[in-house]
């Protein structure tokens, strides 16, 4: 008698993984790009959306068989005023760019005409900008669970119609972490996603941008592909970049603002234990934050004083979980 609970992988049939651009986004998965505001992560994506209706070649040279349908859903730019202009500027074909109706029920993640749309217009790519835009009204971002559900759900119906979906979202504050841990909401987005894609800028040359994996779970890393923006508002692509990706990344973690610093310091200080209010000044004076700038972080992090034995003494809330 056969078992309903288990199967063996000598039943499963293997198959290879189909790219809609190799090795960065893979059709039929979820493909996560993130980077600091105006660092020109919708910029890129609507130049990709331009090569890709019109059948032509990557940036880096990767050619796709064909002409392809895209979905671009996005929530902060007008349409008739910002998108489609950008299309135009960027050679977009805009009869193969849909965007969902959706200006009397706002359209979120878990909303089923996502699927009816990808399946009616045969898209090859569908577009959410920004990620936190679409979350449903009673979810919370930072939620494992919830997040977890609704992009299985999500990643179900790219997978079903084998159509790349891309998640564009913001980085966080954080600093002193991982890229990877800084995009915006539960690691579980990043956990769940097949590519997470990073854009930052060149700080010895602002206008020069470059996209690079941070994580590749269906190929090897692929170079960084550099890009920059002309006089007019329109993108020019430079083509793969040989360049350190993890210095590059350092670079972004290290590179922060002095109450970044503080709060990370602050963070790595307390989070085990209670200090004495002058170790942790002490401390941050060492690595150049002045009091002033000390104490704008200490209230950002919402820490609690209070005084024994003839000391201060600082500590982190202890129902947040932001710190452990």
């Amino acid at each position: 008698m056969e078992s309903a609970l288990f199967d063996y992988y000598s039943n499963v049939t293997s198959k290879a993984v189909d790219w809609l651009w190799y090795p960065y986004i893979p059709l039929g998965k979820l493909t996560v790009i993130q980077g600091d505001p105006g660092d020109g992560k919708s910029t890129f994506v609507v130049n990709l959306v331009a090569l890709l209706t019109r059948g032509l070649p990557m940036p880096d040279g990767y050619t796709s068989k064909s002409s392809r349908v895209a979905v671009y859903q996005c929530a902060e730019d007008g349409m008739a005023d910002t998108i489609k202009p950008r299309l135009e500027q960027a050679g977009a074909d805009c009869e193969k760019v849909a965007y969902i109706i959706d200006d009397d029920i706002a359209l979120t993640l878990e909303d089923g005409r996502i699927e009816t749309v990808i399946q009616e217009t045969g898209a090859s790519l569908f577009v959410v900008d920004p990620l936190q835009a679409f979350i449903p009204p009673d979810s919370d971002m930072q939620s494992a669970t919830k997040m977890r559900a609704i992009l299985r759900k999500l990643a179900a119906t790219a997978e079903k119609y084998k159509c790349a979906v891309i998640l564009i979202g913001h980085m966080n504050k954080g600093s002193g972490a991982k890229s990877l841990y800084r995009g915006l909401g539960s690691i579980d987005i990043a956990a769940i996603a097949r590519s997470v894609l990073m854009i930052s800028r060149d700080e010895t040359r602002p206008n020069i941008r470059y996209m690079y994996p941070i994580k590749s779970s269906l190929a090897p890393e692929g170079p960084a592909v550099a890009f920059s923006f002309r006089a007019n508002g329109g993108l020019e692509w430079q083509g793969q970049y040989e360049l350190n990706t993890a210095e590059l990344v350092d670079s972004l973690t290290v590179k922060t603002s002095k109450r970044d610093k503080a709060r990370a310091k602050m963070i790595q200080m307390l989070r085990h234990g209670d200090k004495p209010a002058k170790e942790v000044y002490a401390a941050l004076a060492e690595i150049g934050v002045g009091s002033r700038t000390v104490e704008k972080a200490k209230k950002e992090l919402l820490v609690k004083t209070y005084r024994t034995g003839g000391c201060w003494y600082w500590s982190l809330p202890k129902s947040s979980e932001e710190y452990g």
